[in-house]
Parts: structure tokens; C-alpha cells; sequence
């Protein structure tokens, strides 16, 4: 658990770079919501640089994570990097956040309390043998998502390019559990590459493109609900005798806090100077 809340942190840090990095260099007259274009030119600003050290090293703890307790515990905790993102904007960015929302924060905090001490160890299933060419069938149909998405308006392409990076995210949250070896011939080793590969173009370009808050809250609900659903029906997620119900309240509470502050990621777009316009403050 000290892994994934530490992997949250490493998350909630780097969606401040990367909106900031990714809003400074964005085309405004681009429609495609797999903008390869927009990534090479935000690889070359340091704070998405920094971001993406700062995703590694988030996905290396979660990795941890992943191998000693279950998904829907990792997944909750991973929702907490909106909280994260919410104190670190009252610092990166002067945002000032009203007693509403640090009491969402705390609703966060809570809710991971009560995971913590109902989680149980991770599920002992046998998988069953599709489910490695599932995920990897799942993250193709997020490119094609992707490709989709450049076609809808405002908030419905913000919300679909967030689903999408939600449901491509969590494709590596089951995938790592069903490699026991680094084995180039398992399916689930390429559905970890390309699923994460295509939530990053996704989410890069709802970051430029569209609204922050809607996509972040489909990125949320996706990256949380389905890989949870998928270690509990199929994988023998479980929580501690007796503790259900304390797992359930603090999911259910994780999801809500994280849900309420997804407005963090809203960053204004690009200041352009020019003659006639003051340079902003």
C-alpha cells in the first residue's frame, strides 16, 4: 500500500508537468486525437521530460504494488493522484483551494485508510489463458478510440480521448499480474507497452485539445473500475475476512474524492502575445 500511495504521488506530480507542458505547445487548429505531432513537440519542453521521470518511477512502485495487493486497492490509490495534483497546483500554480475541496482531499485520504486496512493479499486465480490476448485486443481498440475521438466536439472528445487513456492505463494493471517472467512470447509483455504507449497519446492530446477536468474524470473512472472489476471476477481479488464492507466504503469514498477534484487539471491555454496584447501577468 505504501507503494501505490507513494506511485500516486509520482502520478499526481507529473499530470501538473505534462497539462502545463502540453497546453504551452499545443496547435489549436489540430483535430486528431492521436496528435504524435504534439508529443514530439512536448518531449522537447522539461517539464514533460520531468513528468515522464516522474511517471517511471510511478509505474515502477506500482508494479510493486500490483504484486502484493489487490488491483482494486491499487487502483483506488492511483485515483488518489488527484489529490496529489490538487496540492501541488496550490503551489505550482497559485491555485487556492476552498474548504469543499480540501475536504474532498481528506475524503481521499480516508478512503485509502480504510482499503489499507481491509485489503487483503493478492487473488491466487488461475486466469483464464484469453485474457493475456484480451488486454492485448484492449489496447488496440484504444488506438482506435484515439482515432475516433479527433472527430467529436469540445467535452465528448474530451471525455472519450480520457476513457480511452483509462482504459489503455489499465490494461498494464492486469497485464502485470499474469507475467510471472519477462518471456517475449507472452501476449500480456506487448499489451503493457502498447496499452501504456497509447494512454500516454490520448491523454496528451485531451490535455491540449479539450477540457482537462472531463477527460481526467473519464481517465479516473475507467483506470479504476475496469482493472478492479477484472481482479475480482477473474484474477481472486479479495479483501480480509470479515472486511468487505470496509472495502467497498473506502473505494466508494476514494473514487468520490478523486472524482471531486478533477478540476486540477484544468490549466488555462497557451497566453499568445502579439501586438495590442499585454503580456499576461
Amino acid at each position: 500500500m505504501f507503494c501505490a500511495i507513494a506511485s500516486a504521488v509520482c502520478y499526481g506530480l507529473a499530470t501538473v508537468f505534462q497539462a502545463i507542458a502540453a497546453r504551452s505547445v499545443a496547435d489549436p487548429d489540430a483535430t486528431s486525437g492521436l496528435d504524435t505531432a504534439l508529443l514530439l513537440r512536448a518531449v522537447r519542453q522539461w517539464r514533460y521530460i520531468a513528468g515522464l521521470a516522474l511517471d517511471g518511477a510511478g509505474f515502477g512502485l506500482q508494479i510493486v504494488a500490483l504484486r502484493l495487493i489487490p488491483i482494486y486497492a491499487v487502483s483506488a490509490a492511483l485515483a488518489a493522484s488527484l489529490a496529489v495534483t490538487a496540492v501541488a497546483a496550490t503551489r505550482l500554480l497559485s491555485v487556492r483551494l476552498t474548504r469543499v475541496e480540501w475536504g474532498a482531499v481528506g475524503m481521499v485520504c480516508a478512503g485509502l485508510a480504510m482499503l489499507g486496512i481491509a485489503s487483503g493479499p493478492e487473488g491466487s486465480a488461475t486466469p483464464p489463458p484469453a485474457l493475456k490476448w484480451v488486454l492485448l485486443g484492449t489496447a488496440v481498440v484504444v488506438l482506435l478510440i484515439g482515432a475516433a475521438a479527433g472527430r467529436l466536439p469540445g467535452r465528448a472528445r474530451a471525455l472519450v480521448l480520457g476513457l480511452g487513456a483509462g482504459i489503455g492505463f489499465g490494461v498494464p494493471e492486469v497485464a502485470v499480474r499474469l507475467l510471472d517472467s519477462f518471456d517475449f512470447g507472452n501476449p500480456a509483455l506487448y499489451a503493457i507497452v502498447l496499452g501504456g504507449a497509447c494512454a500516454f497519446l490520448l491523454l496528451t492530446s485531451a490535455f491540449a485539445h479539450g477540457s482537462v477536468t472531463t477527460a481526467t474524470a473519464g481517465l479516473v473512472l475507467a483506470e479504476t473500475l475496469l482493472p478492479s472489476a477484472v481482479g475480482i471476477v477473474w484474477l481472486g481479488d479479495s479483501p480480509r475476512e470479515g472486511f468487505a464492507w470496509l472495502a467497498v466504503t473506502g473505494f466508494a469514498i476514494s473514487v468520490a474524492g478523486a472524482l471531486a477534484l478533477a478540476r486540477f487539471g484544468e490549466l488555462p491555454g497557451p497566453a499568445r502575445e502579439g501586438p495590442g496584447v499585454p503580456a499576461p501577468p
